[in-house]
């Protein structure tokens, strides 16, 4: 499968953080955006997005103009193996009650944590970025605090770990949903690893658009570890898909875009229980009123 980079830079830092959030919007989606500082004391800051199928580069050749940044250049990514490359590069990752490894690590694992053992595959969510790290964070949090949830959605589940992680605290009834049917796939198939086959749906859906997801709601925890912009445009959906005393996990947000992504979501009832920074990017957990 090709990926694409597209990257521009531009001399004002939040200059750079709305041409990220605009990004976002840009159709094809890219798979990821990033925003960096060129360490050379010049202010200068780069923008970039992946993608998995071409971009519309007169999309982004209008953003960039609107923005006041340099044309992006467009790149196709020669292929490699990427799963072999990020085996080697992952390291187990503890999140309190957590930790996050693969199976080359398995023999240096603690028992007394829950394990959840996740191998390198052309889907998101490993546990190794700082989102999946704040989003399990934040999970334990809860338990520790006596959440007992009965009814879970992973939206953008990528690797499946969100769910995995509710159903290893809670014997709730828990479904993983991602756009892309390679997630799908590998969800399933480390759902089965770990333990969980028979406790946790999967399904390819954007969003709540699957008769699965819709006809399982309410549910009292979602996950939603995507990007700031999709965020913003589930809030009406996470509403009506949740009750009285629900509880949300968003990550995929960068620390510059969190109060804008809890503005939107308290215009549809929720009310923010707690803010996680790790590095450049926030988690929120919210609660419905």
């Amino acid at each position: 499968m090709s990926t694409f980079t597209a990257l521009t830079t531009i001399n004002d830092k939040s200059k750079a953080e709305a041409l990220a959030e605009a990004l976002e919007n840009l159709t094809p989606e890219p798979t990821g955006v990033g925003v960096f500082e060129v360490e050379d004391g010049s202010d200068t800051w780069e923008v970039g997005g992946y993608f998995t199928e071409q971009p519309d580069e007169v999309g982004l050749d209008l953003l960039a103009a609107m923005n006041g940044a340099k044309p992006f250049a467009v790149s196709e990514l020669a292929d490699r193996d990427w799963v072999a490359q990020v085996r080697r590069e992952l390291t187990p990752v503890y999140a309190g009650r957590f930790v996050v490894f693969g199976a080359h690590d398995r023999d240096t694992i603690p028992s007394n944590l829950i394990l959840l053992e996740i191998e390198a595959a052309m889907a998101f969510g490993t546990g190794h970025h700082e989102t999946t790290q704040g989003c399990l964070l934040s999970l334990d949090k809860l338990v520790t605090q006596g959440m007992v949830a009965k009814n879970v959605a992973d939206i953008g589940s990528g690797t499946g770990v969100l769910a995995m992680a509710a159903s290893a605290v809670w014997p709730c009834s828990t479904l993983a949903s991602d756009i892309d049917p390679v997630a799908t796939a590998t969800a399933t198939a480390n759902i089965a690893a770990n333990g969980f086959k028979g406790r946790i749906s999967c399904h390819t859906a954007v969003g709540f658009r699957n008769s699965a997801i819709r006809c399982a709601a309410p549910f009292d925890l979602i996950f939603a570890n995507i990007l700031a912009g999709p965020l913003k445009r589930l809030a009406p959906d996470m509403a009506e898909h949740t009750g009285r005393g629900s509880v949300l996990i968003l990550s995929g947000i960068l620390n510059t875009q969190a109060t804008g992504v809890e503005a939107t979501y308290k215009g549809w009832g929720f009310h923010r229980s707690e803010r996680r920074e790790i590095g450049e990017w926030t988690t929120l957990t919210l609660q419905r009123g």
